[in-house]
């Protein structure tokens, strides 16, 4: 990439950035809080994606294991339709700004700050045995992987804000002491079916690390999805009504079916209000299916490409690379870093 897209802009796009951690299993809370929307948005954005691997590592992985899965996302990446001439695609771990610019604001940040990160308390009990340095820092490194970018927007669920608001307060602190090197991003918040909750728990949120019967994994085959929906709690009314707080699963299943369907929930009422769950699910279940066998489709193809796959992740760590120079050498002269000259 001889440039930066947007300063050859004759208007300047606003940039987006995303990253998702390539552990667990992409679900269809995933696809429709986010992955849906990344195809709709490099239209209109300047995006850029990552495979935030980094993240991954703060708990213990099969190496092999995990270079397999950085694949299978970069793969679900492109099958949702992203198309890597105009949308930034990598892997965070191909780009050393990251690490670099994590340092650096590692040294702006307070362990006050870290102290109240909710999710550190939550992973610190799945995982007591490991701890570690990382985990109670990797919010800063979120804040890098979005400062690195100077982004101005990032697509986040209500369970992000937290980490949205310390990038913003770290890249406010150094602006504050250095100028205007960083861009303050903002929350691009989704309007429609950004909260799947769980199949089996409906009034916890779908989790690709919770068991398998509470998710529908995007790559779940028809039948596997058929099943799953048809064993969603429910209640033990007969009636399809949205009423989150006394029918969780109704209401939850409901939403799935209006964002994938087009229909409001007026009308999936009036068309299934009172003909009894089982046909209602079935509706459900091939909405999903609808959906998903396209995406299935292409990522079959996309990953026995590694050819294909080498040149997306070659083209993307040379992209990203350059992009991240630019904050970085700004960055370095700013905090005193020496330059040098090679």
């Amino acid at each position: 990439m001889e440039n930066d897209t947007r300063t050859t802009d004759v208007e300047k796009r606003k940039r987006v950035f995303s990253g998702i951690q390539p552990t667990g299993t992409l679900t269809l809370g995933n696809y429709i809080g986010a992955l849906r929307n990344f195809p709709i948005l490099q239209q209109e954005y300047d995006c850029v994606y990552s495979v935030v691997d980094m993240h991954a590592i703060t708990v213990r992985q099969d190496p092999a294991a995990l270079r397999k899965a950085c694949l299978k996302m970069m793969s679900l990446y492109l099958a949702v339709g992203l198309d890597p001439e105009k949308t930034l695609i990598y892997f965070q771990s191909h780009v050393s700004g990251h690490a670099e610019l994590g340092w650096i604001l590692d040294c702006f940040t307070y362990m006050g700050e870290l102290n109240r990160m909710t999710q550190f308390k939550d992973k610190s009990a799945k995982h007591a045995d490991n701890i570690n340095a990382g985990l109670f820092t990797y919010p800063v490194l979120m804040a890098a992987d979005i400062l690195l970018y100077q982004t101005d927007l990032v697509p986040i669920g209500a369970d992000q804000k937290q980490h949205l608001e310390l990038a913003r307060d770290i890249a406010q602190r150094f602006n504050a002491v250095y100028g205007d090197v960083f861009v303050v991003p903002d929350g691009f918040f989704q309007k429609v079916g950004a909260r799947v909750m769980s199949l089996q728990e409906p009034t916890k949120k779908m989790s690709k690390s919770d068991p398998e019967e509470t998710y529908i994994a995007m790559l779940d085959d028809k039948d596997t999805i058929r099943r799953k929906i048809k064993r969603a709690v429910t209640d033990s009314e007969a009636d399809v009504r949205f009423d989150p707080e006394n029918k969780p699963g109704i209401s939850n299943l409901m939403s799935i079916l209006s964002v994938l369907s087009g229909m409001s929930l007026e009308e999936i009422t009036s068309v299934y209000g009172t003909s009894g769950y089982g046909r209602f699910k079935d509706a459900v279940a091939e909405s999903v299916i609808e959906a998903l066998t396209p995406i299935q489709e292409r990522y079959n193809q996309i990953i026995t490409d590694k050819a294909y796959l080498q040149k997306v992740m070659t083209e993307g760590a040379e992209k990203a690379s350059y992009i991240s120079r630019k904050t970085l050498g700004k960055v370095r002269r700013k905090v005193g870093l020496a330059a040098l000259q090679l």
